[in-house]
């Protein structure tokens, strides 16, 4: 499959389990939070990534990553601090990968939730460091998922 734009990426998504969205939410989650230096954060983010992990992991992961993003939550402007706006879209979406069954709605794709607060974490990221890079997040996300499908 080949992913090229966000409508066929949503597409994709869409076609997901449960799992498999929580799954590749949380590699998208993970390839932008090298920057952030947040061990609870971390370890919730290891739990989401791990097919084995119990329900019981699963939801005391997501009360972190919730809590995480919660309590970083600030308003963007001229004075925000991107490094902390960077955190809280990174704990957001983890949280979103992580997000248990009994609070999602049928209109709910845990993984698409996941792969934009991870954008807009690189955004924060790229401001706070005054970079550009090369590859968008966006297409990084693409080539994830064509690799997760991949099998």
């Amino acid at each position: 499959m080949n992913i090229s734009n966000d409508q066929a990426l949503k597409n994709a998504l869409n076609g997901l389990s449960r799992e498999q969205q929580r799954l590749l939410g949380a590699r998208y989650t993970q390839s932008v939070s090298a920057l952030v230096d947040n061990p609870r954060l971390m370890n919730a983010l290891k739990v989401a990534l791990l097919p084995e992990s119990t329900t019981e992991e699963l939801k005391d992961a997501y009360k972190v990553a919730k809590s995480i993003a919660t309590k970083t939550y600030t308003a963007c402007g001229h004075d925000a601090d991107w490094g902390l706006q960077a955190e809280h879209f990174i704990a957001a979406a983890c949280a979103a990968a992580l997000t248990p069954d009994a609070l999602t709605t049928d209109n709910l794709n845990a993984a698409w939730k996941a792969a934009i607060h991870s954008r807009m974490a690189k955004n924060c990221l790229m401001i706070d460091s005054d970079s550009i890079e090369a590859e968008g997040e966006a297409e990084r996300q693409y080539r994830l998922t064509e690799a997760f499908l991949a099998g």
